[in-house]
């Protein structure tokens, strides 16, 4: 039989020591899993231990006579796990330890175990204490690195600790109804039919709310194409390129391809062309659009490459544009782990080149819908600062809506605000020739 905790050991070393993305390495030990709640436990032990890593870490610290090895990195990854349990998961103490200390076996490190023990038994005498002391540091009690921190409340004066403890919230589970297909309307009496809870988003035209996560494949109409999911702050960006029939639309970044798929919905009479550079996310794109009953031209390559462009001129594209995803941490709580403070001056650098690319692709009097998942204003409102400082034949749309907050340049939704994830959105149009 699998030991579920060594699974998540494993999963949370391969973020913490080689750098991987949750999505791109728990898939994997998934498969190993076979009992579908064992696979949404296994789930919750590493999202959970990415979520309060910070917390997680200077308790192992605190409990540990001196750090742990590089080499025994496994160890102490398995420390943050039965640690996580103890703290935060409705597992009875005696189960965390037997289980947690039995992994510790499968290890092939015969001290490992008496340590684990010992660790965990250590903390079960303490907690209260512990747990008091974690309250007195910014980055053990938001559990965030001290530099993200920081970068909020420079940012952010008001707001920076409602961010924060938003990023810890678990995130919605959020619907967008394909109204090629059906309305939003009558896709809630489907709901309804099934006894769950649902609401609308009243921010978006297409968005459903349901008050307790599914699994996708029981989703009323979800193998037909009536329904995906995709966050309400997401769904706004092909609200705002205002699609009319025949126009030619280019989606740059456009993996894994909620978003492509959205703007067909909305406007299927347009020719739309999606490119990314990553051919493996390239092919969720295709399979997205497949199961949706839709079409698009899909090209992989670098977005600022031009040479798949034909040379024929877009009247509408959206640049989702690569950034720090600090306003999806939420659902990404890795990214608290793996972002850098050096990160953001090399991803304004890649915006800047895609957005200097992509605007030549662009027909005067189209409109360019920039977009990023990310709240940190350097890769928002100054990237298009900076742009509009150098083209003049560029200039800002105005985004009249009840939803976000205005920046000096295009609106910013926080994470938690309307329930949203944190997105920021601004849209310009070419002056005319």
């Amino acid at each position: 039989m699998i030991n579920l905790r060594m699974l998540a050991a494993r999963t949370v070393y391969q973020v913490l020591v080689h750098g991987r993305s949750l999505s791109d390495c728990l898939p994997e030990a998934l498969t190993r899993v076979q009992d579908v709640r064992d696979q949404r436990f296994l789930q919750a032990l590493c999202y959970g231990v990415c979520r309060w890593y910070y917390r997680l870490d200077a308790l192992a610290h605190a409990l540990l006579e001196k750090p742990l090895k590089l080499k025994d990195q496994d160890i102490h990854c398995l420390i943050l796990v039965g640690l996580y349990q103890l703290m935060d998961m409705r597992v009875p103490a005696h189960a965390v330890l037997d289980e947690t200390v039995g992994a510790a076996q499968l290890f092939k490190k015969p001290w490992a175990k008496g340590l684990v023990n010992a660790v965990l038994r250590s903390y079960q005498r303490s907690a209260t204490e512990l747990n008091e002391k974690m309250l007195q540091s910014l980055v053990t009690l938001y559990a965030h690195p001290q530099w993200m921190i920081d970068h909020l409340q420079k940012n952010w004066l008001l707001e920076w600790q409602d961010i924060l403890m938003a990023n810890n919230q678990h995130p919605p589970f959020v619907l967008r109804v394909n109204e090629k297909q059906i309305t939003r309307a009558h896709y809630l009496e489907k709901l309804t039919e099934k006894e769950w809870g649902a609401s609308i988003i009243p921010e978006t035209q297409a968005g459903i709310v349901l008050e307790q996560p599914q699994d996708v494949q029981d989703l009323p109409g979800f193998l037909t194409g009536e329904v995906s999911v995709q966050d309400g702050a997401a769904q706004l960006a092909a609200e705002l390129l205002m699609l009319e029939p025949r126009q030619r639309v280019l989606d740059m970044c456009a993996a894994p391809g909620g978003k492509t798929a959205h703007i067909l919905e909305r406007q299927p009479e347009i020719e739309l062309v999606a490119v990314d550079r990553d051919e493996k996310r390239l092919q969720d794109v295709r399979n997205n659009l497949t199961r949706l009953q839709l079409s698009a031209t899909c090209v992989c390559a670098d977005a600022a490459d031009q040479d798949w462009y034909d040379g024929q001129l877009f009247d509408r594209i959206l640049l989702d544009a690569p950034c720090s995803a600090s306003g999806v941490i939420r659902r990404h709580p890795d990214i608290k782990i793996l972002r850098r403070a050096t990160d953001i001056a090399k991803l304004v650098h890649e915006q800047t080149r895609l957005l200097n690319a992509t605007w030549d692709l662009l027909k005067p009097g189209g409109l360019l819908v920039y977009a990023t998942c990310s709240v940190f204003p350097e890769e928002n409102a100054a990237v298009l600062g900076a742009f509009l400082a150098t083209h003049p034949d560029a200039m800002e749309e105005e985004i009249v809506a009840t939803w976000g907050k205005a920046c000096a340049i295009g609106r910013q939704i926080l994470p938690g605000m309307h329930g949203m994830d944190g997105f920021y959105f601004a849209r310009l149009s070419r002056g005319l020739k």
